[in-house]
């Protein structure tokens, strides 16, 4: 079984998250109004560090 960890908020409202198993997965999960202007370079940011 897979699991999601929800980690911090990239921007109010949208978490990052990160997949168990083998080959994690890091995901913003998004809806279209939600986040800054500047909110895929910060999620990238986030994302690449791992989810804390």
């Amino acid at each position: 079984m897979n699991l999601l960890k929800i980690g911090a908020q990239i921007d109010p409202g949208v978490p990052a998250t990160i997949s168990s198993g083998d080959k994690p997965l890091a995901l913003a999960l998004k809806s279209g109004n939600f986040g800054g202007r500047d909110f895929f370079d910060k999620a990238l940011k986030q994302l690449a560090g791992g989810v804390k």
